[in-house]
C-alpha cells in the first residue's frame, strides 16, 4: 500500500498549471520514488502553492509542529519543496515538476534518474508543456542587438535587470546535464542557469547553486550569447530566472526543433529579426547561427517571422551588421507575475481539452 501515497502525490502535482500527467508505463511514479521517501511524499501533499509557516501546515495535517518544521527544512534542502525566509518567518510551499522538482535535482541527478526523466519527457511532458498554447518562457535578447533608440520597458532590458537584482545564483543547466548523462547532448557551456531574488536565495542556501555578482552574471550571459544560447526567463515581468537554452537539450526548445511545434506553445517572442536588404551580402552566417532554422538564403537572408524567436543570436554574428531586432507590433506582453501566467495556463489547458 506504500504505492498509494505516490499515486496521491502524482495527482497532487497534476493540479499545478504545468501538471504531472499519468502514463501507461507508470514512469512518473518511478521518478517520485527516486526523489521522495514515503514519509516525504505524505508530507508534500499537505502543502499548497501558497507559502505558509510550518505551524499552519501542522494544524492542517495533524502533525507535531516542531517535528514537521525539521522535516520541511530537510525536504527543502533536498529540493522537494520551496522555502523562503521573510520578516523573520520561514515559509514553505509545494512545487510543481517544472519549474521545481526537475530543476532542483540538478546536483543529484545520475544516469538512472536522467534516463527516467528522458522517458517521461517523451511519454507525456513535452505534450503537457505545449498543451495550453500559453508560452511559459519569454525570450530576452541582449540590448546590443536591439535597434538603437528603441524605447524598452524595464523587463526588456536584460543586463539592466541583472544589475538591479538583490541576489543572484548560478548552477548547471539541468537539461544539458540530463542529456550528457544519457550519452547525448552538446558541447555548449553548462553552468548557465541563473536565478534572482528569493529563487537565488533558495539555490544558494540549499547548495544547489553558488552566489555570484551581477558582473559575473552578465559575463555568463555574454559568453552564452557567443556560444549561441537563447536567453529565456519565466514569461512574466518579474525577473526570477534566466535559462540559456540550446536547441538540442532544452525541454522547451526541443518541442520546436524536434517536433516542429509552434514556438508560441513554449516561447514568447517579444522581438523579431529585421534584415537590412541594402547591407546584407548573403553570406549565410545567420542561417547557420539561428537555433530554430528561421532564416533562409535567397540572394540575401530572409527571416520567417512566424518561426523567429527574436533571440538576436543572428545579429551578434552578422559581419555587415545588417540585422537588428525590433519589437513585434503584434507582440504579447509578459504576465505581471508568475501566478497570473499559471492561471492563464490552466485556462488554456481547459479550453484545449474540451
Amino acid at each position: 500500500m506504500t504505492d498509494d501515497v505516490f499515486f496521491r502525490l502524482r495527482e497532487f502535482l497534476d493540479q499545478f498549471p504545468l501538471g504531472y500527467p499519468q502514463t501507461p508505463s507508470g514512469i512518473e511514479i518511478k521518478i517520485l520514488k527516486r526523489l521522495f521517501t514515503v514519509e516525504e511524499a505524505r508530507i508534500a501533499i499537505h502543502l499548497t502553492h501558497i507559502p505558509e509557516e510550518a505551524s499552519k501546515i501542522a494544524k492542517r495535517s495533524g502533525m507535531d509542529v516542531k517535528d514537521l518544521d525539521n522535516k520541511l527544512e530537510m525536504m527543502a534542502k533536498k529540493g522537494l519543496i520551496f522555502r523562503m525566509r521573510r520578516d523573520n518567518k520561514t515559509l514553505f510551499n509545494a512545487i510543481p515538476f517544472m519549474i521545481g522538482l526537475y530543476e532542483y535535482s540538478v546536483k543529484k541527478v545520475d544516469e538512472e534518474l536522467a534516463k527516467l526523466y528522458k522517458e517521461y519527457y517523451y511519454a507525456a511532458y513535452q505534450d503537457e508543456m505545449g498543451l495550453s498554447d500559453v508560452p511559459g518562457f519569454k525570450v530576452v535578447p541582449i540590448e546590443e542587438t536591439i535597434e538603437p533608440n528603441t524605447i524598452l520597458y524595464p523587463y526588456q532590458k536584460l543586463k539592466d535587470s541583472i544589475r538591479k537584482a538583490r541576489v543572484i545564483s548560478v548552477t548547471a543547466c539541468i537539461c544539458r546535464k540530463e542529456a550528457r548523462l544519457n550519452g547525448e547532448g552538446c558541447d555548449y557551456p553548462i553552468e548557465t542557469c541563473l536565478s534572482f531574488g528569493v529563487a537565488a536565495e533558495y539555490y544558494i542556501e540549499n547548495g544547489i547553486g553558488r552566489k555570484i555578482s551581477a558582473d559575473e552574471a552578465i559575463r555568463i550571459i555574454e559568453e552564452a550569447d557567443k556560444a549561441g544560447l537563447v536567453h529565456a526567463g519565466a514569461n512574466s515581468k518579474h525577473l526570477s530566472n534566466i535559462c540559456n537554452c540550446c536547441p538540442c537539450c532544452c525541454a522547451s526548445m526541443r518541442g520546436i526543433t524536434e517536433k516542429g511545434l509552434n514556438k508560441h506553445k513554449f516561447m514568447n517572442a517579444m522581438f523579431e529579426s529585421i534584415i537590412d536588404e541594402e547591407v546584407c551580402i548573403g553570406c549565410g552566417t545567420c542561417v547557420d547561427r539561428c537555433p530554430v532554422g528561421a532564416i533562409s538564403l535567397n540572394d540575401i537572408a530572409v527571416v520567417s517571422r512566424d518561426e523567429c524567436l527574436g533571440c538576436g543570436l543572428c545579429a551578434t554574428v552578422c559581419p555587415e551588421e545588417a540585422i537588428t531586432l525590433q519589437l513585434r507590433e503584434d507582440g504579447e506582453e509578459p504576465f505581471n507575475r508568475v501566478m497570473e501566467m499559471g492561471l492563464a495556463v490552466l485556462e488554456g489547458k481547459r479550453k484545449n481539452l474540451n
